[in-house]
């Protein structure tokens, strides 16, 4: 039976409260995320003309060097993938709380989040690797920027082919429909809401791996190309076009690589 009008009321507010909490959440996330970067490339800026000049920067790491690199891309992370995500995050955390007003077993959706960004915090690793690899062979300037032709076309050629692959597709398409890979990927119990976070990073990263690599084209630390790759991560995933945007990004990519590499090629 039904319970009582007043408990009907009492369950939307919660609901509605609840969600509320979790947006606030992710939005602070997110905004603290950004003010770092903010703060790191003010850094650099500052440091550009000092101790960035000559050979490069930090052409040769040690650990601490690694950690705090490692940091910047993991917080660049969840500065740009968080917003993208929050969609499946809200679902996520509202399809738990109707199971735990039915009686059922509850898990914080920050259980949730946490192995969504586990995963990102694992490509953090080897995109520090990458950039460590490509300074040592000066091939990124001092701003973290390619100092290559060459390399920026394979990059641009790489996103390019990669946003017209049938891999892209597939991960999209998962990304794009919160209620369908909740209902598809549940998992009981706080392990398994860590497995779907997983899950669900796995499938984002799928999306954006090869996107994120242009990150090493115009400059690691440029907040303007991180906020444009950002948005465009999110317009892909929440905009009703997202996947014809994503398509007609591939082949505009693919021409800027082939201009870059045949310019280079005749210069």
């Amino acid at each position: 039976m039904p319970g009582p009008p007043y408990e009907s009321t009492l369950l939307e507010s919660t609901l509605r409260k609840d969600r509320y909490i979790v947006l606030g959440g992710l939005t602070v996330l997110a905004l603290l995320a950004w003010a770092y970067l903010v703060y790191l490339a003010r850094g650099m800026n500052e440091m550009s003309g000092m101790e960035m000049s000559g050979a490069g920067m930090m052409m040769s790491w040690g650990p601490i060097d690694f950690l705090l690199m490692f940091a910047m891309w993991s917080v660049m992370m969840v500065g740009m993938m968080v917003p993208s995500a929050t969609p499946m995050i809200l679902a996520f955390a509202s399809i738990n709380r109707r199971r735990r007003q039915a009686g059922n077993y509850y898990v914080p959706t920050g259980v949730f989040l946490a192995g969504y960004l586990a995963v990102w915090a694992g490509f953090s690793g080897i995109t520090t690797l990458a950039q460590w690899g490509l300074q040592s062979a000066s091939l990124l300037s001092p701003m973290m920027a390619s100092a290559s032709p060459f390399l920026g076309g394979i990059l641009l050629l790489s996103a390019g082919a990669f946003q017209l692959s049938p891999l892209k597709n597939a991960c999209l398409r998962r990304c794009r429909t919160p209620i369908s890979f909740i209902t598809n990927d549940w998992r009981e119990g706080h392990r398994g809401a860590l497995q779907m976070g997983l899950h669900h990073g796995a499938y984002c990263l799928g999306c954006c791996w090869a996107l994120m690599g242009l990150l090493f084209l115009l400059g690691v630390m440029n907040l303007l190309w991180i906020a444009a790759l950002a948005a465009f991560v999110l317009v892909e995933k929440v905009v009703p076009a997202g996947i014809w945007v994503g398509r007609l990004t591939g082949v505009a990519l693919l021409g800027w690589g082939i201009w870059l590499l045949a310019s280079t090629y005749w210069s």
